[in-house]
């Protein structure tokens, strides 16, 4: 009899191009535990209705999706026998190209075990990539000018460059029109990692008079793995509207579409859009991403090639 465990542990050792050892056949590792819910983030693009949906679970397992919100419709992709870092990364305005902060222990390419990687969403196949110094790097955002760090040499083939995420709670959000609430706890000049504190962030509803608010619990990485911490940030969401708040404790992320409606993950593993008109929230669209188990394939050509 075969340990499911050790099984799932070895099961694919060839992840998008990653060349990271043998391959044990696919029933094998469907013969899993039941898991604890998963740790969902997203990334929703710019200038376009697509979200790009970072899923952990297993613990040793990262599923990448792409979330058409206009369509309506969720779209899995590649799976990585290792560790993606989703406020660490970015999705181009345009929703076409995730740039991802991964760490793969047992890698064996050039770029060593941590690695940050442009690919086409929802895969993982490294287009461009480059090695980092460890799991410290702050990962990277495009960015739509002249303005780019050296790893850029020469510049990409798609109209955007690479900038380091900086050192701030809510990097990705304050990029997508999230601005710092007034009584948000001021970040002390000596706290490098902008760790020690609660910081609390808002966004306007678009066409629309509510505010979402998001603040981090605890101190950022000190809750490390609890929680459904995401790079060991654990949040809590709320909408203020005429002076009332409502919590909303159900969430793990949450942010708005462009006509308004509310975007979310749930703590139990399913992503929705929610139309806020009326008196109750109506559900637009739901896919449950809470029974997924790993399951790499090949990237399609497509997404092999710029």
């Amino acid at each position: 009899m075969h340990d499911a465990a050790a099984t799932c542990d070895n099961f694919c050792r060839r992840i998008d191009g990653i060349d990271v050892g043998g391959v044990t056949n696919t029933h094998e590792c469907q013969v899993m535990t039941k898991q604890a819910p998963p740790r969902i983030y997203c990334i929703p693009a710019t200038d376009a209705p697509v979200v790009a949906v970072f899923r952990r679970g297993p613990s040793n397992w990262a599923h990448v999706g792409r979330w058409d919100v206009a369509a309506g419709r969720y779209e899995p992709g590649a799976w990585l026998g290792g560790r993606i870092f989703p406020r660490r990364s970015d999705l181009s305005p345009d929703g076409r190209y995730l740039c991802y902060f991964a760490h793969k222990p047992s890698a064996t390419w050039e770029h060593g075990e941590a690695y940050v990687a442009i690919a086409k969403l929802p895969w993982l196949t490294a287009l461009h990539s480059f090695g980092t110094c460890g799991t410290w790097t702050r990962g990277y955002y495009f960015t739509q000018d002249s303005d780019r760090d050296e790893t850029q040499d020469p510049p990409l083939p798609i109209p955007y460059g690479l900038r380091s995420i900086p050192a701030v709670q809510f990097a990705n959000e304050r990029r997508r029109g999230w601005i710092e609430a007034s009584d948000s706890p001021v970040r002390d000049r000596t706290d490098a990692w902008d760790q020690h504190r609660n910081a609390r962030m808002r966004k306007s509803q678009p066409q629309g008079t509510r505010v979402l608010c998001v603040e981090s619990v605890g101190w950022a990485g000190g809750e490390f793995g609890v929680d459904q911490a995401v790079d060991g940030l654990r949040v809590r969401y709320a909408l203020e509207c005429n002076g009332d708040i409502e919590l909303l404790d159900d969430l793990q992320w949450a942010d708005w579409s462009r006509e308004g409606h509310l975007l979310v993950a749930l703590r139990s593993g399913r992503i929705q859009i929610r139309s806020l008109e009326g008196d109750r929230p109506t559900i637009l669209f739901e896919a449950d991403l809470s029974n997924l188990e790993p399951n790499p394939t090949p990237a399609p050509s497509w997404a092999q090639s710029w």
